[in-house]
């Protein structure tokens, strides 16, 4: 099966539209079988979503949740499982509370209530629980946002992560660091870097070393912080202005990220650029009001639904006209997520868990986020093909500047 979007956007909105607010799940079916039972009796097929839908990622688990349903309804709309009589889709969410415990305990329930496989969970220590839940019960779990890299780094062969890991986006955007410096006419020999202190800021940062390492980029000053406990950054921007580096890297969340560029505003260190690096902030339209001079110049290498695929536009039409607010990437994930899984069921012709599991290995799905290509899964369950995007805020609005094939906008550099 490789249906697209356009295939149902337009006729068939209007119908999903009546369904979407019962979002938050749907009902089982008893004649649903499980992960190990046959195909031939599945009159609907159940896949269990697990994402923050209170606390403070709320606003993303929500965003995800949602997506969950465009996708279920979408294959619904467009004829159910074919391979399986036209088996319907049936979505059950959970709330993970934004704690890795609950995501185990909800993993294990959706399993008993008889989901087939699983798609979450925006963070990276409930996605590791959830994993392991998997594995224990040979249950397909499709991992969208958790980048992490030690998840996948457990042997694991029912697990899988659509989106670059934390080091992968550390090298990728070094690498594309460096290729838009030299285009410029601008090469780089001195980049200052700083990362949140935890494991994905560590590994985003190991990420870049190897690559810089590589292109001859000395990285001084290497700052790392505690993003919890920071309540300015002065004294580390001063730093890196006394350091004559010519680019500052940042691998932060959101308030830390937006506590640097207000301490750059004061210091004003002579830089080319402020380039996030899987940043939580400087890639989002809410940094545009809250940064100073509206963050105006400030480049993030993260991965970003691609806003110049037109059945990505057609998605995120129908989420804000559905939603009322745009679409964020992490919902754009999880809708990919949850067509891996139907394409493998159409695939396999199957709710059997290890045929499932076989065909979502197996799976060439062209995902609506930016990648190099189909969706491949190498033997640790990580798509080889994920890929970050370079964007720039330009003009009070986030663009996406490179590589060229995705841009909408040139490069602004040096900023």
């Amino acid at each position: 099966m490789n249906r697209k979007l356009s295939r149902w956007v337009v006729a068939g909105a209007a119908a999903l539209a009546m369904t979407l607010s019962a979002c938050s799940g749907s009902a089982f079916n008893s004649t649903t079988e499980t992960a190990g039972g046959s195909a031939s009796a599945a009159s609907e097929i159940m896949i269990g979503a697990l994402h923050p839908l209170t606390g403070s990622n709320a606003a993303d688990g929500q965003q995800m949740a949602n997506a969950a349903k465009l996708a279920v309804d979408a294959v619904n709309a467009a004829g159910g499982i074919s391979s399986m009589g036209g088996a319907k889709l049936a979505l059950t969410s959970a709330d993970t509370q934004g704690s890795p415990e609950v995501g185990q305990s909800e993993a294990t329930r959706l399993i008993e209530e008889g989901a087939v496989a699983l798609v979450g969970t925006f963070q990276s220590g409930t996605s590791a629980n959830v994993a392991s839940v998997a594995e224990r019960n040979q249950v397909p779990f499709v991992m969208d946002v958790s980048a992490l890299d030690e998840i996948l780094a457990q042997g694991y062969t029912y697990s899988f992560r659509l989106q670059p890991n934390a080091s992968l986006m550390g090298t990728q955007g070094a690498q594309a660091l460096d290729a838009m410096a030299k285009a410029s006419g601008t090469p780089l020999t001195k980049v200052a870097f700083m990362y949140e202190q935890g494991n994905f800021g560590g590994a985003a940062y190991a990420g870049f070393k190897e690559a810089a390492d590589a292109a001859g980029i000395a990285l001084d000053p290497v700052i790392s912080y505690d993003p919890a406990a920071v309540s300015d950054m002065t004294t580390q921007i001063q730093q890196v202005a006394a350091s004559g580096a010519d680019v500052l890297a940042v691998a932060g969340y959101y308030r830390d990220s937006l506590l640097i560029s207000q301490a750059i505003d004061i210091v004003k260190p002579n830089l080319k650029a402020v380039y996030g690096v899987a940043n939580g902030a400087y890639d989002q339209a809410s940094f545009i009001k809250d940064a100073p001079n509206g963050g105006e110049g400030y480049f993030d290498a993260n991965y970003h639904w691609d806003v110049t695929n037109p059945d990505s536009k057609a998605l995120a039409d129908l989420y804000e006209k559905t939603f009322g607010q745009p679409i964020r990437t992490s919902a754009v994930l999880t809708y990919d997520a949850v067509w891996v899984i139907a394409e493998a069921l159409e695939a396999s012709g199957s709710t059997e868990s290890a045929a499932l599991r076989s065909a979502i290995a197996a799976s060439t799905y062209q995902p609506l986020v930016v990648s190099n290509g189909p969706v491949s899964f190498d033997t640790t369950g990580q798509n080889t093909n994920a890929a970050i995007v370079v964007m720039q805020i330009q003009d009070g609005a986030v663009r996406q500047v490179y590589p060229d094939a995705v841009a909408e906008a040139p490069v602004r550099f040096p900023a």
